[in-house]
């Protein structure tokens, strides 16, 4: 059986970001080992609501240390220039509505889209929330026409369905918060992960509880 990583992501969290890079940074080795990678766009808002998680910038203690370990996080990504925009946070559902869209519709975009949409709020400023800067930054890999379809779909019900299937799943699979990662190994065990600082075990240690892969010279 193969390996997968199904990584559950918002772009309302800089984490998920984060998780964002360092899984496509590594997906090709991931791949030579017979390791799939599935980004599914959730909505934060709702998976907070529905495990009665809190952001951590609610609670003064957690906002004092997120300043130091969102700069480390940053040093480490090798993206110095995320900043958190003065709009933050945003109401995030029409954005990743607009993702699952894509992802379904012109899949081989889905990537670079989110990516976009991470640059446009995480290191532009931009407020993608609003429709005509979600336009524009849907337009660096869409025609206008195209960009304006994928906004159209994004608020049509059964995207908006798409989006709540998502979340539940994600809640189903025991998520708290972004980034959550449901990791299974190739004898089809499974276990979540949580966050940022969980990237090296499932992808660079041959000797985690579920060693997705071994490091060897052969992929395997």
């Amino acid at each position: 059986m193969a390996g997968k990583i199904t990584s559950y992501l918002d772009c309302v969290s800089p984490y998920s970001y984060f998780a964002l890079l360092y899984l496509e940074k590594n997906r090709e080795v991931l791949k030579s080992h017979g390791v799939e990678i599935d980004i599914v766009p959730v909505f934060l808002g709702g998976i907070n609501v529905g495990s009665g998680n809190k952001p951590p910038w609610t609670l003064e203690a957690k906002a004092h240390y997120s300043r130091y370990d969102s700069a480390r996080a940053k040093r480490y990504f090798g993206v110095p220039n995320i900043q958190t925009p003065s709009f933050f946070p945003i109401l995030s559902l029409f954005p990743q509505r607009a993702l699952c869209y894509v992802k379904e519709a012109h899949r081989e975009k889905f990537v670079a889209v989110f990516f976009d949409i991470y640059r446009a709020m995480w290191e532009g400023g931009e407020d993608v929330s609003k429709p005509e800067i979600l336009g524009k930054v849907l337009e660096q890999q869409f025609s206008e026409d195209e960009a304006r379809k994928v906004m159209a779909s994004a608020n049509s019900a059964p995207y908006k369905q798409r989006l709540n299937d998502n979340t539940k799943e994600a809640l189903d699979r025991g998520a708290f918060g972004c980034p959550w990662f449901f990791v299974r190994n190739s004898k089809g065990e499974e276990e979540p992960f949580f966050g940022s600082d969980r990237y090296v075990p499932f992808v660079q240690s041959p000797h985690v509880l579920l060693a997705i892969f071994h490091l060897s010279s052969e992929p395997g």
